[in-house]
């Protein structure tokens, strides 16, 4: 009974009350706790929010269907990122597939065509900023860019995003510095940072 009155914030919590039969509750709690992290994993790799979406709901079909085998030989969270990869990573083989044989045309029509009837507060909330900082995301290597969202928008430490792709805290490091560098690059390159200059002029 007693974990009937349990808050399941953390992931132990969750664990044991999915295992001891609050299933419902436990998966609840489970997508609420990491459904910004393994969406944001899943849109870095997709670059799509309909296949981010699609990648994170089919991440927690997939990891709800195993949670009661999860034996914490790793952190939850790293688990649920090789998931998130592994799922990222089939949609795109997919994609690719049916865009090799002239497949799936149709479904990409329909993509533009509803983002272009997006209401003026989803175009407001996609700042040109924000697309100009994603383009410039994605001019850098992959490793360096995953490593920078990793640490700038996840919030993570070193050594969780190094348990989680298998690379050593050194070399995150210096992916980190170098990501760093060359976004500053861009950013000193671009009509944002005379704005900004002139900007700090005036005041």
């Amino acid at each position: 009974m007693h974990v009937m009155n349990l808050h399941l914030d953390t992931d132990s919590q969750i664990l044991e009350a999915y295992k001891t039969g609050e299933r419902e509750k436990a998966a609840t709690a489970f997508v609420r706790k990491h459904q910004r992290f393994v969406y944001s994993v899943a849109m870095r790799h997709l670059n799509n929010v309909e296949d981010a979406r699609d990648a994170a709901q089919e991440t927690f079909i997939r990891a709800l269907a195993r949670l009661d085998s999860f034996r914490g030989d790793s952190a939850l969270q790293t688990w649920l990122y090789r998931i998130t990869v592994n799922v990222s990573l089939s949609m795109l083989r997919r994609k690719r597939f049916t865009s090799f044989f002239g497949l799936g045309e149709a479904e990409g029509e329909q993509d533009v065509a509803s983002d272009a009837q997006a209401s003026p507060d989803q175009h407001a909330r996609t700042s040109e900023f924000e697309r100009f900082f994603t383009t410039v995301l994605n001019k850098i290597p992959r490793k360096q860019r995953e490593t920078f969202c990793m640490r700038y928008y996840d919030e993570l430490s070193y050594d969780e995003i190094s348990e989680m792709v298998g690379t050593s805290v050194g070399a995150l490091k210096a992916n980190y510095h170098w990501a760093v560098k060359k976004i500053a690059a861009h950013l000193r390159a671009s009509e944002f940072y005379e704005q900004w200059h002139d900007h700090e002029n005036k005041q």
